[in-house]
């Protein structure tokens, strides 16, 4: 996918777990974890604030733009 979420760097640099992270926001740990691993195709604005707000960060500090790299889209390559 075109688009790489970076919760594991943002996590590591404010030295948060996880398990700690989703209690703070509210969020389903394995939820989170599939957001971190990359495995999800969408993201809520009300969770992506969420996030913000407890990471004290900016979207973009966790959501990165790879130009080059395809994405699919119900099963046909993105461009």
């Amino acid at each position: 996918m075109a688009i790489e979420v970076r919760l594991d760097l943002m996590l590591a640099r404010r030295k948060l777990r996880l398990t700690e992270l989703s209690e703070r926001v509210g969020i389903a740990v394995t939820n989170l974890s599939l957001l971190k691993t990359g495995k999800v195709k969408a993201i809520r604005f009300s969770t992506l604030e969420a996030l913000c707000r407890e990471l004290g960060c900016q979207p973009g500090d966790l959501l990165e733009f790879v130009p080059g790299r395809a994405g699919t889209v119900g099963g046909r390559e993105e461009r």
